[in-house]
């Protein structure tokens, strides 16, 4: 098992860098000038020259991705241009929302999902499987940010049994933390339930095909004994490489959801960046969620390793 986790993380190396290539480079040429944003809406040529210099942003492209290298090696982001503070201070100070976010989604998208999947394979071509894929083609196609109008509408307006926004952390109580927290992460969730119930249903289905399936039921063994506990985890691994997918593709969607929801998040700090132009935050954001998506599929495969010993012997 540690020289296939060292295996993972060598080849998470050269991923990262080039991530980390591509992301300044892109920003490198995006047109608009930092500086104008960070400058006076009267500010002269001159002062527009002295405010690249003294960011640096009159460099030439090589000597900005050295230093760009140089700073990340030592583990600093940069400096945020309007929020002037670090970037990684500005990231580590809100990623407590987003993780939250992200793991109660995950969450409730696991649970629900494998559960509905499961379901629509034991009773495959029945009125049940049927209904289930309708309702998973519903929530795919379902807008994220007009789902959570609907929400904030509906249960935090009308009925008042959520908030319609603000962040509570769990250490200080967890009663507020999941209030403020629900309404987004069933919104963030709710595309993916879809996709993880039509991908489960899939993969019980080829299991559920095999000899071993038949003869485990042909003991007599009832029928949700065999699917949970023969069926099951022999198609976890698909299963775990439609989460892995789901992890990164919350982590993308919680900037919109945070936005609805006015949550302070990484993902309004992005967005943020963007519209005044603040490179340094979108290169280090860009970064560091790079990370995360390389740490989450290293542990994706930690855990192929683990439900099925095959993956690790080749």
């Amino acid at each position: 098992m540690r020289r296939f986790v060292i295996r993972r993380l060598l080849i998470a190396v050269p991923v990262l860098a080039l991530v980390s290539l591509m992301s300044f480079a892109v920003i490198w040429l995006v047109p608009g000038d930092p500086a104008s944003a960070f400058a006076d809406a009267g500010a002269t040529p001159e002062q527009l020259a002295q405010i690249r210099h003294r960011l640096g942003l009159d460099e030439p492209f090589y000597l900005q991705i050295i230093a760009w290298y140089g700073r990340i090696l030592h583990g600093d982001l940069g400096q945020s241009i309007l929020l002037n503070r670090s970037v990684s201070a500005a990231i580590i100070e809100r990623l407590p929302v987003t993780l939250s976010l992200t793991a109660l989604s995950l969450i409730f998208a696991a649970v629900m999902g494998i559960i509905a999947g499961i379901l629509a394979a034991m009773r495959h071509r029945s009125w049940a499987d049927q209904s289930i894929m309708i309702v998973a083609l519903l929530g795919l196609s379902i807008p994220e940010f007009w789902l959570g109008l609907l929400l904030i509408f509906t249960f935090a307006v009308r009925l008042h049994w959520f908030r319609a926004g603000g962040f509570v952390p769990i250490t200080e109580s967890f009663s507020g933390w999941f209030l403020g927290l629900a309404l987004p992460a069933f919104t963030l969730a709710a595309v993916q339930m879809g996709f993880i119930a039509r991908m489960t249903r899939s993969a019980m289905l080829e299991v559920l095909s095999q000899d071993f399936i038949r003869t485990a039921d042909s003991k007599g063994l009832p029928w949700s004994v065999v699917v949970t506990r023969h069926g099951l985890p022999n198609a976890l691994v698909p299963i775990l490489t439609v989460l892995g997918i789901v992890t990164g593709s919350l982590l993308g969607g919680a900037v919109v959801v945070e936005q609805v929801f006015s949550l302070p998040g990484v993902g309004r700090l992005v967005i943020g960046a963007v519209l005044s132009r603040d490179f340094p935050v979108i290169q280090g954001t860009l970064l560091f969620v790079a990370v995360i998506y390389l740490l989450v599929n290293l542990t994706v495969d930690i855990l192929y390793a683990v439900a099925d010993p095959r993956v690790r012997l080749e």
